[in-house]
């Protein structure tokens, strides 16, 4: 047995940390609403959705009458497909046999909105659907009500033109009433 020299101490390698993430410096602010599609396109995709606005603008693209009673869960494609994909709904019970006869319409309207024929089959599920939130509009202003104390005042200007304006700016200092 051959004898080995002594080898002289190593030093230490120093541990190797990761680089710290630094936000590019420079440019302009990005307002935050810029930011959240991005956010929520990594969570739509891992869920099944290649498009979140599918999910966000479904009342436009069903009609509001079918967005109250379904909604979309997941799109599933082929591997390696973006077409020919499984839409599965969450449907109301009692609207199911209605939502079953509109299939095709629904197939058609989701693929007119992806531009090509991303969905071939509905898929259903029975479940609770929270109805999308209705969007209040404010009355046009020619619809809303003169105040009370202004209306008197405007009646007695002789130029139809120049009350035409003053009672659009009356409109407008009353706020819209809700409801």
């Amino acid at each position: 047995m051959e004898r080995q020299p002594p080898q002289p101490p190593q030093k230490p390698r120093p541990a190797r940390r990761a680089k710290p993430f630094e936000r590019a410096r420079g440019g302009p602010a990005r307002a935050i609403s810029d930011l959240m599609p991005d956010v929520g396109r990594t969570a739509f995709r891992r869920f099944g959705f290649v498009q979140s606005s599918v999910v966000s603008r479904w009342p436009e693209i069903v009609g509001p009458r079918h967005a109250r009673v379904c909604a979309p869960e997941a799109i599933r494609f082929p591997p390696g497909e973006k077409r020919d994909g499984i839409l599965q709904l969450v449907v109301v019970p009692a609207y199911a046999p209605l939502i079953t006869h509109v299939i095709p319409e629904i197939i058609a309207r989701v693929n007119r909105f992806f531009g090509y024929d991303a969905v071939a089959r509905v898929k259903l599920r029975q479940g609770e659907v929270t109805p999308p939130p209705e969007v209040a509009r404010p009355a046009p202003p020619s619809l809303r009500p003169i105040p009370l104390e202004l209306g008197d005042s405007l009646r007695d200007i002789g130029d139809p033109e120049l009350r035409a304006v003053l009672e659009s700016v009356a409109r407008n200092l009353v706020p819209p009433t809700e409801g």
